[in-house]
């Protein structure tokens, strides 16, 4: 509680809205140096590293194709070969998404699927884990060119909400659903909030080819904080 912007128990009407609560600025200062990627969540790295063609790692043993992911050949293509991060949040993490890298929407997908936990031991025993839960995929336009940030659903997540559409999920749906934002300018600053969950879950980020590096004390199991540097914009 010393982290959040009020510590007064009655300034929450729900309990939800104590466990998704805002935080001080300054408590999680963003990264400002140039060309450097901050973390969207507070949270752990279930992996980071290169996309091998079209198949990313989700633990020994286990990948799934970004087609799988993604829904589509078109977006899936954009990241052939690039870089990914996925950050688990646990019911302890702060609860809020921010942007990477200032951002442009451009379009958002919501996939439904199943609502297995996110935890290790799922994530090591369910074979395309990340492809098969629920999720909303949002496509931005960054420096570093196209970038993706995959909100994944489990069990007992209510809810996943982004600041321009507000609530996805409840209700939910049997098909994949699509927004475009080409004829809008939607624009996120560096650490503005994109979204949030309503329990723990996970976010997957993905950079195309040749375009960043990760931060290389970054690695599987690492403990991370919204805001801190993972990485770089290569020139």
């Amino acid at each position: 509680m010393d982290d959040a912007r009020t510590a007064k128990l009655n300034d929450f009407p729900t309990f939800n809205h104590f466990f998704t609560r805002a935080l001080k600025p300054e408590a999680r200062p963003i990264c400002q140096k140039t060309a450097t990627i901050a973390c969207p969540v507070d949270g752990a790295v279930s992996q980071i590293g290169h996309i091998k063609g079209t198949q990313v790692f989700q633990a020994k043993g286990h990948d799934y194709s970004l087609h799988a992911l993604l829904g589509d050949d078109k977006t899936s293509s954009l990241f052939h070969d690039g870089h990914f991060a996925t950050i688990y949040l646990s019911p302890k993490d702060y609860h809020r998404i921010h942007a990477p890298l200032q951002a442009q929407l451009k379009k958002m997908t919501y996939i439904p699927g199943k609502l297995f936990s996110v935890n290790t031991v799922t994530t090591e025993h369910v074979p395309g884990l990340f492809a098969r839960n629920e999720r909303v995929v949002s496509l931005f336009q960054t420096e570093a060119g196209p970038m993706a940030v995959v909100l994944v659903g489990a069990i007992f997540v209510s809810s996943i909400e982004t600041v321009w559409a507000g609530t996805i999920t409840p209700p939910y749906s049997k098909k994949i659903r699509h927004w475009t934002y080409e004829n809008e300018t939607i624009t996120l600053k560096k650490g503005d909030e994109l979204g949030r969950f309503n329990m723990g879950s996970t976010v997957i980020l993905l950079f195309p080819r040749d375009k960043m590096a990760f931060d290389n004390t970054i690695k599987a199991g690492t403990n991370v904080r919204m805001g801190q540097c993972i990485g770089k914009i290569t020139p």
